[in-house]
């Protein structure tokens, strides 16, 4: 091999270290709950909006924000 290809390769595993090294440390933060999650919601006798195409409300009416979960999604692969 070339010398340069191992000079490279010393220089990618120095990177690779030093990378790891300064990387900084999680703090065991508990998952978010559901009461963290701020999204509007729909009022009684609130008129809903038809929209067609993209447009920005500043204020939405929102009728359904998914299915937020604090459950980990676990599946297994099919392979």
């Amino acid at each position: 091999m070339d010398p340069y290809t191992w000079v490279y390769i010393i220089v990618m595993l120095l990177s690779i270290a030093i990378s790891l090294a300064m990387m900084p440390k999680p703090q065991n933060a508990k998952p978010p709950a559901l009461a963290d999650f701020d999204a509007p919601v729909s009022e009684d006798g609130r008129d809903v909006a038809w929209l067609h195409g993209e447009c920005w409300m500043k204020d939405p009416n929102v009728l359904w924000w998914g299915r937020l979960r604090t459950t980990p999604i676990r599946t297994k692969s099919g392979k």
